[in-house]
Formats: structure tokens, C-alpha cells, sequence
């Protein structure tokens, strides 16, 4: 079967999507993570704002222990798509673009998940907010 069109990818990219794939990059992992599109306007934005989930809870928070306001705690009750508990550092936000997201989609090196319930969103987005660390062209972004 052919592919879907670009734009057909395109409107999976919305406020709460979530995609599980690798970042080696930025992560310096190979293994795929949890990454959630936070921007209310991904589409109209020059870039994704995306965050990242891990399942290390107890690791985050003594990493964070200073700014414990900037951890968004998940449970899988919460997002039964993740197969454990899990945290959002929101001092650590990852951009990409709706085209990069789309070329991963494509090359069916992402997977699509579940949104995120936009209750959780909203936490995650006021968390990099107060982050200390987050630059404000981000926080812009986030408030547009």
C-alpha cells in the first residue's frame, strides 16, 4: 500500500500528541523514548516544542531535587499507554519540526501514540515555564 500523503502525517501533530522513538542526538541513547508535543499551536509554530518521559523516576528527582516544581510525574493510570510510572523533567525540552516529525513518521522510525490527556499538557507546559533553565524564545512559544 503507498504511504499516506504529507498531509495526512501532518494533522497527527497536534497539542498532547505523543512519539515514541530515538533521539541519539540529544539523548545521547539508543534506546526510544516518550516525546510530547507541548505547543497549543505545533502546526503554526516555527518549531515543536517537545518534552521527554523517563521511567528512572527516583534518578530525576534527586537529579532535580533544587527545582522539584519543574517534574511532572505521570502514572500509567494516568497515560495507559506508558507500560510504567513515569516523570517529565520540563527543564529539558527538545525542538523539532513538523517536517522532521513527518520524515521519522515516513521512515517509520517513530511511532505514534495515544495523546496525552491535555490536563497532563497543561501541567507539562507550566512546568517549563517555571523552569529556571528553558530559554524564553521556548516560553514564547509556549504562551502564544
Amino acid at each position: 500500500a503507498p504511504l499516506p500523503g504529507l498531509t495526512c502525517w501532518k494533522s497527527t501533530i497536534k497539542c498532547g500528541s505523543v512519539y515514541y522513538f530515538a533521539d541519539e542526538k540529544n539523548l545521547n541513547n539508543p534506546e526510544p523514548h516518550y516525546f510530547i508535543v507541548i505547543n497549543n499551536t505545533p502546526l503554526k509554530d516555527k518549531c515543536l516544542v517537545l518534552v521527554c518521559s523517563t521511567s528512572q523516576v527516583d534518578k530525576a528527582i534527586r537529579r532535580r531535587r533544587n527545582s522539584p516544581h519543574t517534574l511532572v510525574k505521570i502514572s500509567k493510570t494516568e497515560y495507559p499507554a506508558f507500560t510504567k510510572d513515569s516523570i517529565v523533567d520540563c527543564n529539558s525540552v527538545f525542538e523539532n519540526t513538523v517536517d522532521g516529525i513527518v520524515d521519522l513518521l515516513q521512515s517509520r522510525k517513530l511511532k505514534h501514540k495515544p495523546e496525552m490527556p491535555i490536563k497532563i499538557v497543561k501541567k507539562l507546559c507550566n512546568a517549563v515555564l517555571a523552569s529556571p533553565i528553558v530559554e524564553n524564545r521556548i516560553k514564547e512559544i509556549l504562551k502564544s
